[in-house]
């Protein structure tokens, strides 16, 4: 039986087979960023995992159920009602031509109504309202409101009023409205019968 020789290294292994290019190479030095970063590696890392909880917190609170925006208050128009009530006696110290009347103004639902003015559409008749406006009206209330007009110039003035209507300024959180009331058919005979009674001998 033949005999096994020693085991031959193999290639490279001897240190004379190794050259100047086989030896490791030494470390390469690091940028100011590297240094920095190896000493202040805990610091980064718990900056980095702060900066990442921070941007998830953000993304909950953007994306999170928002309750809704409470409803916005009605038009003043949309909750206030005029109407008319009946003939009453003028104001003393009331100057001649005048007529007086009352009207009922109620608010339905919402926040306070300013009445900021009442007028009418005809140019020889003029006129004031007990309140004075402007006046605030609550909700759920009735304010009654008496209308004195003063004939100013006959020949301005209808003879007989079809469909007459009272034009109100209403304020309110939402809005400012001039809303034209047509009060009915008894408002518009009581202005006719005034109108005939005060410029029966108007002359033309």
């Amino acid at each position: 039986m033949s005999g096994v020789g020693p085991v031959e290294p193999g290639e490279g292994t001897r240190a004379r087979d190794l050259t100047d290019d086989d030896s490791p190479s030494p470390p390469r030095p690091r940028g100011r960023f590297g240094q920095w970063y190896d000493r202040h590696r805990r610091g980064a890392l718990a900056a980095a995992a702060a900066a990442v909880l921070l941007a998830a917190g953000g993304y909950l609170y953007l994306t999170r159920p928002h309750a809704p925006a409470p409803a916005a208050p009605p038009y003043p128009s949309q909750v206030v009602d005029v109407t008319y009530l009946e003939p009453v006696a003028t104001p003393k110290g009331v100057r001649p031509r005048s007529f007086s009347f009352a009207v009922a103004l109620s608010v339905e639902s919402g926040p306070p109504v300013t009445v900021r003015s009442i007028s009418q559409p005809y140019p020889g008749i003029s006129l004031t309202s007990e309140p004075l406006a402007p006046f605030r009206a609550r909700a759920g209330g009735t304010r009654n409101v008496v209308i004195t007009m003063h004939v100013t110039d006959c020949r301005k003035a209808p003879e007989s009023a079809g469909l007459p209507f009272l034009d109100v300024t209403l304020r309110n959180k939402r809005a400012i409205e001039v809303h034209s009331y047509i009060l009915g058919q008894r408002y518009a005979q009581h202005l006719s019968t005034a109108l005939q009674g005060i410029c029966r001998h108007r002359s033309r």
